[in-house]
C-alpha cells in the first residue's frame, strides 16, 4: 500500500510541475501593471497626434480638442486601484491550483476506496456466466449490423466454442469466410468443430482444413493432434505416431499434456504392431510375467498387456511395452526403443520400478477392473525379473 501512495504522490508532483511550469518561469514583462500598459498606449496616441499636427493634417482647434480628450481618457484608465500586476499574484495562483488538485484527488480516492480494496472487490465478483453470455450476445448483435467484419465473425466463433455452443460457432465460422484461410489456429479449430459435430469423423472438409493448417504452420499443436487423430481413426497408425511425435517435441517433458500424447503414441504403436526404431538402444530390463489361475480366467482376447517402467517416485514412464494378451508365462524386454520421451531413457536410469497391467482400454491411468502386478524396484540391466499378475484394480 505504501508503494502505491509513494507512486501516486510522485505522479501528482510531476503533473503539478508540468501544469505550473509557465507560472514559475514567466518573464518579468508579465508583471507589468495595467496602469503602465494604458499609459504606454495613450502616449503612443499622443505622439501620433503631434505628428499629424506638424504635418498640417489637423488644424489647431482639432488638435486641442483631440489632445484634451486623450488626456481625459488617460486619467480615467490609469487610476491607482488598477496599479497592480495584470495577472495577479503568482504565489496565490500556484497555491490555489495545488490545493484544488490535492483536495479533488483525495476526495475521489476516498470515495472510490483504495486500490487494494477495489482489486479485492473485483476479485469477489468475477464475471458470471450470465455476464459472459450477455457480452457475447451483444457482440453477436453488433456483428449482425456489420456482416462484412470477417475478423469479428471469427472472434465470435471462438467465443461460442468456449461457451460450448458448437452449432452457433459453426455458423459464425461459415460467415468468417476468407479471413480464416491464412490463420492456421482458426483452421484447426474449425476442423475440430466440424469433426466433433460429425461424431469424430474427419472425412471431407475437416481433413482438408487440417491439411491447409499444417501447410501454413507445420508445428501447430492442434492441427498435429487432429491429423494424428484423423490417421488413427482410419487405422493409419504409423501416420498417427508421426504427427503426435512432433507434438511431444514441443511440450515440456514432464507435463500432463506430454504424458497424454505419449500414451496415445504407445497405443497407436501397439494397435499397429509398429516396429520401434532401435538406432540407439542402451541397457534395459527383462523378465517373465505370470498370472494366478483365478485371474487367468477373467482375461479376454481384446485386452492389452502393458509393462511399465518408471523412475522411482515419478509418474512419467521411461518405457512402456503394449502387446496383445497371449498365453502365460510371457517374456518381456524394456529398453530405449520403448521410450515415452527421447529425453528420458531407461538406459539413463540406475534403477526403475516395473509393473504389469492388463487393461481393457489401454489407457495410461489404471481403471477399475484392470488386472495388476505388484511394483518391483530393480536395477537397470537386470534380466531375471519375475512379475506376477495377482490383483484387481478397485
Amino acid at each position: 500500500m505504501i508503494f502505491f501512495l509513494i507512486a501516486a504522490l510522485c505522479i501528482l508532483l510531476l503533473s503539478l510541475g508540468l501544469l505550473l511550469r509557465p507560472l514559475f518561469f514567466r518573464k518579468q514583462a508579465a508583471n507589468t501593471s495595467r496602469r503602465q500598459m494604458n499609459a504606454a498606449i495613450y502616449r503612443e496616441e499622443l505622439d501620433k497626434l503631434e505628428i499629424e499636427r506638424q504635418a498640417g493634417e489637423v488644424d489647431a482647434t482639432s488638435y486641442a480638442m483631440a489632445h484634451a480628450e486623450l488626456r481625459q481618457r488617460l486619467f480615467q484608465d490609469t487610476q491607482e486601484i488598477d496599479d497592480q500586476a495584470s495577472f495577479g499574484s503568482i504565489k496565490k495562483t500556484i497555491a490555489f491550483v495545488c490545493l484544488s488538485i490535492f483536495l479533488l484527488s483525495s476526495a475521489i480516492y476516498f470515495y472510490q476506496g483504495d486500490a487494494l480494496k477495489v482489486a479485492e472487490e473485483h476479485a469477489k465478483h468475477p464475471a458470471s456466466q450470465a455476464d459472459v453470455e450477455k457480452m457475447v450476445s451483444e457482440f453477436a448483435a453488433k456483428m449482425e449490423k456489420d456482416p462484412t467484419n470477417l475478423k469479428g465473425w471469427a472472434m465470435l466463433a471462438r467465443s461460442y466454442r468456449v461457451m460450448g455452443r458448437n452449432a452457433d460457432a459453426l455458423k459464425a465460422y461459415e460467415r468468417a469466410g476468407s479471413y480464416i484461410d491464412n490463420q492456421a489456429e482458426l483452421l484447426a479449430d474449425y476442423a475440430d468443430l466440424l469433426a466433433t459435430n460429425a461424431n469424430g469423423n474427419f472425412a471431407g472438409k475437416p481433413h482438408q482444413l487440417i491439411a491447409q493448417a499444417l501447410k501454413l504452420d507445420p508445428n501447430n499443436l492442434l492441427a498435429l493432434w487432429l491429423a494424428g487423430s484423423d490417421a488413427f481413426s482410419t487405422n493409419q497408425f504409423e501416420l498417427a505416431v508421426l504427427n503426435w511425435e512432433k507434438i511431444v517435441k514441443q511440450l515440456p517433458p514432464q507435463s500432463e499434456e506430454a504424458r497424454a500424447v505419449l500414451s496415445s503414441i504407445a497405443e497407436a504403436r501397439a494397435k499397429g504392431h509398429l516396429p520401434v526404431p532401435r538406432a540407439v538402444v542402451g541397457k534395459g530390463v527383462s523378465g517373465v510375467i505370470t498370472i494366478t489361475p483365478e485371474l487367468a480366467s477373467r482375461i479376454k482376447p481384446d485386452e492389452l498387456l502393458m509393462v511399465i517402467a518408471r523412475k522411482p517416485g515419478e509418474r512419467m514412464p521411461v518405457a512402456v511395452l503394449k502387446t496383445a494378451v497371449s498365453a502365460f508365462p510371457v517374456g518381456f524386454t524394456l529398453d530405449d526403443s520403448l521410450a515415452m520421451n527421447p529425453a528420458a531413457l531407461i538406459s539413463q536410469q540406475s534403477e526403475v520400478t516395473v509393473e504389469v497391467r492388463i487393461s481393457k482400454t489401454g489407457m495410461a491411468k489404471a481403471e477399475s477392473g484392470d488386472l495388476l502386478s505388484s511394483q518391483q524396484t530393480v536395477k537397470v540391466g537386470s534380466s531375471n525379473i519375475r512379475l506376477a499378475v495377482d490383483r484387481i484394480q478397485q
